[in-house]
């Protein structure tokens, strides 16, 4: 939050972010949301992101499930949803 990177991505010119790393529940979602709420256009890069099993009230959820779930979701509301050979290609 309290940092200088919109500042230097608006000083660059950047008006796409592309989004990859862990946790999609949690770092990914919150970036890419930010990231459209401050008025980037987002790509997520969905076999470079990962996560983990989580578990609620006694249920294991799948880390799979979990990552399509968020990844459903961006591609929803957000963004781009896209694989890394898709993203190299262009």
């Amino acid at each position: 939050r309290e940092t200088t990177l919109k500042e230097l991505l608006d000083k660059e010119g950047i008006k796409e972010v592309t989004v990859i790393g862990a946790m999609s529940h949690m770092c990914i979602d919150a970036t890419v949301r930010a990231a459209v709420d401050f008025g980037y256009t987002t790509t997520t890069i969905h076999d470079a992101c990962a996560t983990l099993d989580l578990e609620f009230n006694g249920t294991t959820v799948p880390a799979a499930q979990v990552h399509a779930t968020i990844m459903a979701a961006i591609e929803f509301m957000y963004g781009e949803v896209i694989d890394t050979q898709t993203w190299i290609a262009r």
